[in-house]
């Protein structure tokens, strides 16, 4: 297919889409899928493939575009759907009981050790661990608390984006936000107690 100068007819496509037309419902997923894929890397679980959850999320999309009623943007529509499959997927996955020193790679260890003891991390490696260390903190939390935090503080999206690509009132998500900052918090001082111990 030869690129075009037209904008993209987003309500001409998922109107045809729902005629059953097969070069539509491609189309369409070629130009959502920028959009999924940069939700499912920010929000993806471990142990899924990246693959098989875009996949689930534009099966869902597709089986419910009835239910489109227009009432938003149809990519915020398609937003919603990412990140809650997203959510549905971490809290499939069973918590581990307890975090531990020991499950830290030795470079997120010492980054952790420099962390406690004051010292500062310089090489690029240390960075690389210290990002690490705190998605795997991040784990810890529920996937509702890891979002918040992730969409807050990672992405730097505002409380008024992180609503609409949630569906949570602002207030609620503020409040999910301090929550999860305690928590993560309080897993960090855990660790900390644990390895002193």
């Amino acid at each position: 297919m030869e690129p075009t100068d037209e904008p993209f007819d987003l309500a001409g496509c998922v109107a045809r889409v729902g005629q059953r037309d097969q070069a539509a419902a491609r189309e369409l997923v070629g130009h959502l899928y920028p959009l999924v894929i940069r939700i499912v890397r920010s929000h993806l679980p471990r142990r899924v493939a990246e693959e098989d959850l875009i996949q689930e999320i534009f099966l869902k999309m597709f089986t419910r575009l009835e239910q489109y009623q227009g009432s938003v943007p149809f990519t915020h529509w398609v937003s919603r759907i990412a990140v809650t499959t997203c959510i549905d997927q971490l809290r499939a996955q069973k918590r581990r009981p307890e975090f531990r020193w020991a499950d830290l790679s030795e470079s997120e260890a010492e980054v952790l050790d420099n962390v406690l003891s004051d010292e500062r991390a310089d090489t690029p490696g240390d960075a690389l661990a210290a990002r690490e260390l705190v998605h795997r903190l991040l784990d810890e939390l529920k996937p509702s608390d890891r979002l918040v935090l992730q969409l807050l503080d990672l992405e730097q999206k505002t409380v008024a984006e992180i609503s609409r690509l949630t569906g949570w009132n602002q207030t609620l998500v503020k409040v999910r936000a301090f929550r999860a900052r305690r928590k993560l918090q309080k897993l960090f001082l855990e660790l900390q107690t644990r390895e002193k111990s």
